[in-house]
């Protein structure tokens, strides 16, 4: 047995408690509040099961254990931690007293059937068209940015867009705790990881990003941008480094914009906010919101490109597809819809020889008679 096989056992025994739920495929989230409180997330539902730990001190073990995984320890000098279990689950540990009633973790489980992109199209998550403009855009080397709330599929998504990559660039991925699976060949898989117990070791975000420049990505792939590494990552997108991915936590396509220029900011790089907005807008080329709904659902809301500042130097979006809810017997199901907006990128020499041959966009992109859809001038 090899030492991921090792743990894999071990692991195991310390979390039997919850292993049942760790097996069952509808549950997404194992969240451990206590030893004896533990709550589970099973098809989009929040529920509290029967399940506890013998002890205080039987739950710390398998918290540590699955820590020492990792090469990581939970100490008052380093309270909170990321890990990963051996099967790619991420697991997020606080300790008490930061934890007021003692130590916590929570479980979001790796989902152990890959998503497709026809897929999604069978569960609603997007439409067919949608499908194919963004995959004009992955093969266009456009930048793109998926943001959305807490466990609304951005990593999901994000594995599916990456699938459009063609096989033969070289990919490299940065990312806190390893989730993203690519499949192309040739991938390089880069995780952060934090400083000792002496306060050493410390290798950031931000220093994989840097690293990875030297090693002559075609694409880089942040598995998620959450700090002063932004201002780095946008920079990288505007002097060559094109067809860049990453996720982000906003709540609509101009927050996504507005939240991105405040991790920018925590760069602590003086910059004139203009001139930070310019290379925003400059970097990013589309916006995927996804949204996670009440019943569980997960869907893409809106694809937007982004535009140049407008006159008062505020940022502006070119709603491409937008949510258009269903009926009153379900207002909450909806479809993703074409706005009737044309693509800016159309001419573009890449997108122009692509879309050419498309079967749903060549009208967005320019290349067929327009159309009025819901009541937008094309």
């Amino acid at each position: 047995m090899d030492r991921t096989d090792i743990f894999a056992v071990t692991i195991r025994h310390f979390l039997a408690p919850v292993a049942q739920f760790l097996d069952d495929p509808t549950v997404s989230e194992v969240m451990i509040n206590t030893a004896d409180e533990i709550y589970i997330e099973k098809d989009g539902a929040l529920v509290r099961t029967d399940a506890k730990f013998e002890s205080q001190e039987a739950f710390v073990s398998a918290v540590n254990n699955i820590l020492q995984y990792t090469g990581k320890r939970l100490t008052a000098e380093h309270p909170l931690q990321d890990s990963r279990l051996p099967d790619g689950s991420r697991v997020h540990v606080i300790l008490g007293p930061l934890s007021r009633r003692g130590t916590c973790m929570t479980i979001r489980k790796f989902a152990k059937v890959m998503f497709n992109a026809d897929h999604l199209v069978t569960l609603g998550s997007w439409t067919q068209q949608a499908m194919e403009y963004l995959r004009m855009c992955v093969l266009g080397e456009k930048n793109l940015l998926v943001a959305g709330g807490t466990s609304s599929g951005k990593t999901c998504l994000l594995n599916v867009l990456s699938a459009f990559i063609p096989d033969d660039q070289r990919i490299v991925v940065i990312e806190d705790s390893a989730e993203l699976m690519l499949q192309q060949n040739h991938v390089i898989s880069l995780e952060s990881r934090g400083a000792d117990r002496y306060g050493r070791g410390e290798v950031t975000i931000r220093d994989l990003f840097r690293s990875a420049l030297r090693l002559r990505p075609d694409r880089i792939i942040i598995g998620e941008c959450r700090g002063g590494e932004a201002l780095e990552i946008i920079q990288a997108m505007t002097s060559g480094h094109a067809g860049s991915m990453s996720t982000l936590h906003a709540n609509s396509p101009l927050d996504t914009l507005n939240r991105l220029e405040t991790l920018c900011m925590m760069s602590k790089v003086d910059l004139p906010l203009y001139a930070m907005r310019a290379q925003v807008t400059s970097a990013i080329d589309v916006l995927v919101q996804v949204t996670r709904f009440s019943d569980g659902r997960r869907a893409v809301t809106a694809i937007s490109e982004v535009l140049p500042l407008n006159a008062e130097g505020q940022y502006q979006v070119r709603p491409m597809f937008t949510y258009e809810l269903g009926d009153q017997a379900d207002a909450s199901r909806g479809e993703l819809k074409w706005t009737g907006q044309r693509s800016q990128y159309g001419r573009e020499p890449r997108i122009l020889a692509l879309s050419r041959k498309a079967e749903l966009t060549g009208e967005i992109f320019g290349h067929e008679a327009p159309r009025q859809a819901r009541g937008v001038p094309a």
